[in-house]
């Protein structure tokens, strides 16, 4: 774990929170949960999870960069639909402490991928004018 960069860890962490998310949202009954236990929302758990755990198995800097950002957006996305009542609010059923979670992990990984994105422009840019030189 030491040779990781900081997305890899991230992603290393949260990919197995997701699936045991999906897991645990099966197993507790939706009126006993704080946050919603909907099949659709649980398998969308479980299934980014999974897509997280090959990407680490990737040992890709730039796909654990992307995957942050972009689940981060997805986060940040869940907050609007379910606020303003978009789409999949009808499958999802959201509640304020998904929405809280939402707004907290969506942020982190926006920031943490962001910062990974741009480590790799700005690697690939030093790399290009070296080569040039």
């Amino acid at each position: 774990m030491e040779n990781k960069t900081l997305n890899q860890k991230t992603l290393m962490i949260f990919a197995p929170l997701l699936v045991l998310t999906g897991i645990a949202g099966f197993l507790i009954p939706e009126q006993y949960s704080l946050m919603s236990g909907a099949a659709p929302y649980n398998m969308f758990h479980l299934v980014f999870g999974a897509l997280g755990l090959v990407l680490i198995s990737a040992n890709s800097d730039l796909l654990a960069s992307s995957f942050n950002f972009g689940f981060g957006l997805i986060d940040l996305y869940q907050v609007l639909a379910s606020v303003v009542g978009l789409t999949p609010i009808e499958y999802f059923h959201w509640t304020f402490a998904d929405d809280v979670v939402h707004v907290i992990i969506g942020f982190a990984l926006v920031l943490i991928g962001g910062y990974g994105i741009q480590k790799q422009i700005s690697s690939s840019r030093r790399h290009v004018t070296t080569d040039q030189s």
